[in-house]
């Protein structure tokens, strides 16, 4: 890792690598904690594992305003054609998603949260988002601001990771920090 000022000390240097490194243990207990919500969400909505791995990508693109096609959640996920199919098709079923034609290119086919999906998933979720905000609410902008530099990057390496490793398959853009 090069030194951007050569007056570092290495004691600085180590910071930065012990901070490094505490950011990424940071993101696994994160993403641990968030799976564990996920299947506690799948359990209490009668949803297998990768129906809500697939809600998560369907509002994940959606608010990064690259919604998906049912073949880019495939890839996304790394499921057959046929496997996504019949979980869009179910997903559809039990209200949680629906199809939608996209208005710039009527070929497409989008998926976008269904008007049911949107209020279990609300009524689920937002007590975490206000103990979010509760746990945040001392923070100084600047930090919030900083952490959001950060995960962008963390989120952005990472699909280029996942790009690399699956040659270039649909890896979503990171949004741009604000």
């Amino acid at each position: 890792m090069p030194i951007d000022n050569p007056a570092e000390s290495s004691t600085e240097h180590g910071d930065r690598d012990r901070l490094e490194t505490d950011i990424a243990l940071d993101i696994r207990a994160l993403t641990t904690a968030a799976e564990q919500l996920g299947h506690v969400f799948a359990q209490s909505n009668n949803l297998r594992p990768n129906d809500f791995r697939a809600l998560t990508h369907i509002a994940t693109a959606d608010a990064e305003g690259t919604p998906l096609t049912a073949g880019h959640l495939g890839t996304s996920m790394g499921v057959s054609p046929a496997a996504i199919t019949y979980l869009v098709d179910r997903m559809i079923s039990s209200r949680h998603i629906r199809r939608e034609t996209d208005t710039s290119d009527r070929r497409k086919v989008l998926l976008r949260y269904d008007e049911h999906g949107m209020e279990v998933a609300s009524s689920f979720f937002t007590p975490l988002g206000l103990r979010t905000r509760a746990a945040m609410a001392d923070l100084p902008e600047a930090d919030l601001l900083a952490a959001h530099r950060v995960l962008t990057a963390v989120v952005g390496a990472m699909r280029t990771y996942f790009a690399e490793l699956t040659d270039g398959a649909d890896a979503a853009p990171a949004r741009e920090a604000n």
